[in-house]
């Protein structure tokens, strides 16, 4: 190990040196790269970051293709994509490749956030990294929801129609901020280009800048571990953490291997199941936008259907609004709502074990109630299973605190 981080921290010549005159190319590589020391025990829950990182690639590459040929208007939204589907030379591919990627994204940052609640990840003093990873969320929702407007499909122009007019529920303000939102009386052909520019345009730069924020601070306060501890209160004499190995080439093979198999598993969804059975593509989306005809039964794609669930749940659309935004927001809070002493789930004791299994049990519930009609047994269960959400993190502090712990090592455990 020594012998290999000799190699790497060895002065380079050349084109190298003449990059390093005129930008700190070395120094910013042995800081977030090759002499960024994280714990020697990550576990693979630990490689949904950067399977995250290249899922966002993903969109961003085929994104940029995809707009070569679609056209945001009204009248040839819906027909651009079928030219792109049908007459495009691998045009298929690509659409394939951004739908499929879009509920991968979700899928990845699903279980990212998860591995945090895990082993408190959030907490001090990473509550600013867990506080611009909600940032990077929030806004890869609004992308995704303008992006689920431009297929200019059925479902598209509906789900749209039932989740812009929510913001009609606010007090005062929200006639007017819908209409601002639409910039017209209704979803039209100015909406679409509005959206358009955003999903194009601003919330991908925006997620960018957020992603490149969130690493720097994470590189700052340094990563979290399966233990919870923080390995640079025990270094060498050289300073160098005992219980971290360099980021470069240690955890990059491992994360290597990682992106293999998410590949492989993310190309065989593509080529084999693209619309995953209508919730990565839903099959009333297949079908031109009419705004004369509702369709049966309108869901948001599979991804905002836990948030969609707890809306329901409430008769009351001010109401359903509030909780729907308090949903989304409360995991902000998790930094201070959890008072526990320890970070990790392997030293907690039995409350929050319970509690954040009953919790994933939850959003699973919600994620499927969703998709279902808001009628009879399906709305008492929506209601059951969002008092169950909000439980969740409205009774944290006590829980927390009262849970019995085990003793933290000094050290990382590490089993080889």
């Amino acid at each position: 190990m020594a012998r290999i981080e000799a190699e790497i921290g060895k002065p380079q010549g050349g084109f190298v040196k003449w990059i390093d005159d005129r930008f700190p190319f070395t120094s910013t590589m042995k800081y977030h790269v090759t002499e960024y020391y994280a714990s020697k025990n990550f576990n693979w829950w630990y490689v949904f970051g950067v399977l995250a990182f290249v899922v966002l690639a993903i969109q961003l590459l085929t994104g940029i293709f995809l707009t070569m040929n679609y056209k945001p208007s009204a009248d040839d939204a819906f027909a651009s994509v079928e030219y792109i589907m049908r007459d495009v030379e691998w045009g298929w591919l690509i659409r394939y490749l951004h739908s499929t990627g879009a509920s991968f994204f979700f899928i990845v940052v699903y279980l990212h956030m998860f591995r945090a609640m895990l082993y408190g990840s959030y907490k001090k003093p990473r509550e600013l990294i867990w506080l611009i990873g909600m940032l990077i969320f929030f806004v890869l929702m609004a992308e995704a929801f303008a992006g689920y407007l431009l297929p200019w499909g059925q479902m598209s122009y509906w789900g749209a129609q039932v989740i812009i007019s929510l913001f009609g529920a606010i007090p005062w303000v929200g006639e007017a901020l819908v209409e601002i939102i639409r910039g017209d009386y209704s979803i039209s052909d100015i909406t679409l280009n509005r959206f358009f520019a955003l999903h194009v345009i601003v919330l991908p730069l925006a997620l960018i800048g957020l992603v490149f924020v969130h690493i720097v601070a994470l590189h700052e306060v340094g990563s979290n571990n399966p233990d919870g501890i923080d390995i640079k209160k025990n270094k060498d004499a050289s300073g160098k953490p005992i219980d971290g190995i360099a980021f470069h080439p240690y955890h990059t093979s491992k994360d290597l291997v990682a992106i293999i198999v998410f590949l492989m598993i993310f190309c065989s969804v593509v080529f084999f199941a693209p619309d995953m059975g209508g919730y990565f593509l839903e099959h009333a989306n297949f079908e031109p936008a009419n705004m004369t005809a509702t369709p049966e039964h309108i869901a948001p794609v599979w991804y905002f259907t836990p948030y969609y669930a707890i809306l329901r749940a409430v008769p009351s659309k001010l109401w359903g609004f509030v909780l729907f935004a308090m949903a989304v927001v409360l995991p902000v809070f998790l930094p201070w709502l959890d008072r526990c002493r320890v970070r990790s789930i392997r030293y907690r004791g039995w409350m929050y074990k319970t509690a954040l299994s009953v919790f994933v049990i939850t959003f699973v519930t919600l994620l499927w109630l969703g998709m279902q009609p808001a009628e009879g047994v399906y709305v008492r269960m929506a209601q059951f299973f969002s008092v169950l959400y909000f439980a969740f993190f409205i009774l944290m502090p006590f829980y927390t605190s009262r849970d019995k712990t085990k003793p933290v090592p000094d050290r990382v455990v590490y089993h080889g």
